[in-house]
């Protein structure tokens, strides 16, 4: 799925740090915790606890955020629809990997099951 040059570049240039206290605050609104959220974040990423720590200090960008890290490799069974688009069909790799994790974080406060959102059951 197509998505716009500007879209792809709002992405690129938003700060992690200030998308993550949202994260926080939409899985615990639904009874999830921000160690599950964390462990979400590191599955898919590869970063440790104090990586992860750093960058949000840091106030990297996603593009910097994703640039970082290691994608996990079966980021790719990652699908569905968030935000209006398909996940598996984005062809911007930084905005793909940006919706894979809006789509975990969905996932987790929806209540999915940890094994089904890490992609292990």
């Amino acid at each position: 799925m197509r998505t716009t040059a500007t879209h792809d570049q709002r992405i690129a240039k938003m700060i992690f740090a200030s998308v993550y206290p949202l994260y926080v605050e939409k899985v615990e609104k639904k009874g999830r915790t921000k160690a599950e959220l964390d462990e979400v974040i590191k599955w898919l990423t590869g970063f440790n606890d104090k990586r992860l720590q750093e960058l949000i200090k840091e106030r990297v960008t996603f593009e910097t955020f994703f640039g970082r890290a290691t994608l996990n490799p079966n980021a790719h069974l990652i699908t569905g629809v968030i935000c209006g688009y398909r996940v598996e069909e984005i062809e911007n790799p930084l905005t793909q990997q940006a919706r894979y994790l809006d789509k975990l974080v969905d996932e987790l406060a929806k209540g999915r099951k940890m094994e089904k959102i890490l992609r292990t059951a």
